[in-house]
């Protein structure tokens, strides 16, 4: 789409003297770290058995795009349930925060944070709005879109990890700062991480600041499983186009007509598994970081863990890292949760 296309109604330099992109990473391929080997954690995952792969590696431009289709999917019932609940609660949100800046973790297109903006808007706060995403096309796009359509707001978008924005944040321009994680995207992170994801949060915040999280919750296998085997078969080329990513990333060989989607719920761990089942017994190779995979046939990789959440657990959790529980909010179902915390 071009420039163009995304400032219609307003100039372009209007909107660019009120946007600032910065690339942390040079290109949307995912950053290794610094101090492991290239392709570490792709070796380490594929050589366990049984088989896993960092969900990271869903999202280069294509992933994400394909995650923003999910997102409106039928069976997929969170990003609703989540909508709904913040429609609810998003004015009292911008009056329990005051003047706020706003910095979200995956922005992705960012449909649900305008429901946030027109809060603090209609409050006639100043809307200072920072997107954290891996994607640098869709990070722009959804900046240019919401330029034009708030005249008021400047964007400060920051491409890259999480981590690696977190520790790019500099003081707040307006009186406080709220960091925004919504969808489910917490619950792809194993209780360790979590923790650790937690830890990375808090350190990142000023005291007084807030932190608005969204959980998916726990509830019957019944009523989770579809939103992970939607009928257009979207969430399985979602899983597959990982596979292209790597075999991008790495030279690898993997014949995505050769893995089959499969998702189902854990109940004992209260979590969605996905994986990719091998079709037949084969070998994939990755030249650039001299690795050969041998998979039997039926032998699985797991892609991704949904993790569904206690809502009153994960506020005592929060809690023992000084994010005091000031509010949370639910739908009528039960189904999601928002848990609003303030760094003490």
């Amino acid at each position: 789409m071009s420039t163009s296309e995304f400032t219609r109604g307003r100039s372009t330099s209007d909107i660019q003297s009120r946007l600032q992109l910065e690339k942390l990473i040079t290109n949307t391929e995912i950053p290794e770290d610094p101090s492991s080997k290239i392709g570490s954690d792709s070796i380490e995952g594929l050589s366990k058995s049984p088989k896993t792969l960092p969900a990271k590696y869903f999202y280069d431009d294509r992933g994400s795009e394909l995650f923003e289709q999910i997102c409106g999917l039928p069976e997929y019932y969170l990003t609703r349930t989540e909508t709904t609940i913040l429609q609810s609660c998003a004015l009292e949100i911008a009056k329990t925060t005051g003047s706020c800046e706003l910095v979200e973790l995956g922005s992705g297109s960012a449909v649900k944070t305008r429901i946030l903006l027109d809060a603090y808007d209609k409050l006639s706060y100043p809307l200072r709005y920072l997107p954290i995403d891996i994607s640098a096309g869709i990070l722009e796009s959804s900046a240019f879109d919401l330029l034009n359509d708030y005249p008021t707001l400047e964007v400060h978008g920051l491409v890259g990890t999480y981590e690696l924005a977190l520790q790019k944040l500099t003081l707040p321009h307006l009186p406080t700062r709220m960091i925004c994680f919504l969808g489910s995207t917490l619950g792809n992170l194993n209780p360790q991480e979590c923790d650790n994801f937690f830890q990375q949060i808090s350190a990142a915040m000023q005291a007084g600041e807030y932190f608005l999280l969204g959980i998916d919750l726990q509830k019957p296998k019944d009523q989770i499983e579809p939103a992970y085997n939607d009928a257009q078969g979207v969430t399985a080329e979602f899983n597959l186009n990982m596979l292209q990513h790597l075999n991008r990333k790495f030279d690898g060989n993997f014949d995505l007509t050769k893995f089959k989607h499969h998702a189902f719920y854990n109940e004992s761990r209260h979590q969605i598994e996905m994986h990719l089942r091998s079709l037949v017994a084969q070998t994939v190779t990755f030249r650039s970081i001299d690795l050969s995979v041998n998979f039997a046939e039926n032998e699985t990789i797991r892609t991704e863990i949904s993790r569904k959440f206690d809502l009153d657990q994960t506020a005592k959790d929060l809690e023992k890292i000084g994010l005091h529980k000031i509010n949370a909010w639910t739908d009528a179902k039960h189904w999601f949760g928002l848990l609003l915390c303030q760094l003490r």
